[in-house]
Formats: structure tokens, sequence, C-alpha cells
């Protein structure tokens, strides 16, 4: 049996987070990361770490940043996440999602909390 270490289980964690907030399961996120399901899996119990080249290419997929997998989530709400996301997304992919959004803030109730 691996001994799991403290920032290993730490970074894990934070990529699971991420992974579910976008809707991926491990198959999906390893094709989508160039990783096999038992690595991520493995990554996200926190059994191994990961490179560099790797966390790099999960930021850049997830449109997140790295000190939010290294550091948690630093008090951040569910709109700052999406806003940081949306800032760190690819302008191409940012012109295909903004008539999305601004449908979305369009549907009655959506701005009134």
């Amino acid at each position: 049996m691996r001994e799991k270490k403290e920032i290993h289980i730490l970074v894990g964690n934070q990529i699971r987070i991420a992974r579910e907030r976008a809707g991926f399961t491990q198959e999906q996120f390893g094709a989508l990361v160039s990783l096999g399901p038992k690595n991520v899996s493995d990554i996200e119990r926190g059994l191994v770490g990961i490179s560099i080249s790797t966390l790099k290419r999960i930021c850049e997929k997830l449109s997140i940043s790295s000190d939010w997998i290294l550091f948690g989530d630093q008090n951040m709400n569910d709109v700052d996440y999406l806003a940081e996301r949306l800032r760190r997304m690819p302008e191409t992919y940012f012109a295909e999602m903004e008539p999305i959004f601004n449908r979305l803030v369009c549907l009655p109730g959506a701005l009134e909390k």
C-alpha cells in the first residue's frame, strides 16, 4: 500500500472538485488531459502526485488557476470561481460562451436573489 502525502491529498481533492464542477467523469477528464482513468483515480485519492506539465494541462483544459489547485479555494464562492474560469478561458471559447451566458441572464428570475 502506498503512503499518501498531505500535498498529494490536497491537490488530488482539488482536482476532483474541479473535475466534478466541470461535469466530467474520470474517464472523460482523463481523455481530456491525456491520463488513464486509473491515473485520474490515483491522483484524486492522493496516492500519487502530478508533474508540472500535467498540472499545466489540467489548468488549461479546465480554465482554472494552478493556485486554486495548490492552495484551495481561498474563500472563493461559486460566482468568483466561475468568473475566474471565464477570465482564463481562451478567447475562441469565450466567444462561443458569451451568447449562452447572455441568454441565461435574460431568463425570468435569473438576476433575482
